[in-house]
């Protein structure tokens, strides 16, 4: 059954290799459906790959191979939630070491431009920390990294 909600993310020409890394990195992920162009499209011939539907943590997405007229941005950007500094770790290392990039404070981008954000739940607890001093000194810690280094959140918690 097609989901009610579904998001579409445009790439150049590679949704099949994006989709099958993500089903490869995140958990609860898998392709679902590989679909091929019936004709020709501006950006594609007929029996090229158009569109792949994928899910990513449970979230149902379609990769559809567009070309290269849109490019994906910081205004859009997963944020995957993890437990520890090694699953923190291994989804960072994952998308960074696949020809992906740092960002600051836990963002980082794929090779395909896609944005995530790969956040220690115990960061996002200290922001929600009613005592706005832990809120403080967490952030502070936060601004000053790439990907999150969970010991130095914790220790800016405990002050």
């Amino acid at each position: 059954m097609t989901p009610k909600n579904t998001l579409c993310l445009w790439y150049d020409n590679d949704a099949e290799e994006a989709a099958n890394f993500y089903a490869k990195t995140f958990a609860d992920s898998e392709v679902t459906a590989v679909h091929r162009a019936p004709g020709d499209y501006p950006s594609g011939k007929e029996g090229d790959v158009l569109t792949v539907e994928f899910t990513v943590f449970g979230i149902p997405c379609i990769g559809l191979n567009g070309g290269d007229a849109f490019k994906h941005s910081e205004a859009f950007s997963f944020q995957i939630a993890t437990d520890d500094q090694e699953e923190t770790d291994r989804l960072w290392n994952a998308i960074v070491g696949n020809g992906g990039r740092e960002s600051a404070c836990g963002w980082c981008k794929d090779k395909w431009g896609l944005n995530w954000q790969i956040t220690p739940r115990v960061l996002t607890d200290a922001m929600a920390n009613p005592d706005r001093s832990v809120a403080k000194r967490a952030f502070e810690a936060m601004m000053t990294m790439h990907k999150i280094d969970v010991a130095k959140i914790e220790a800016a918690v405990r002050g």
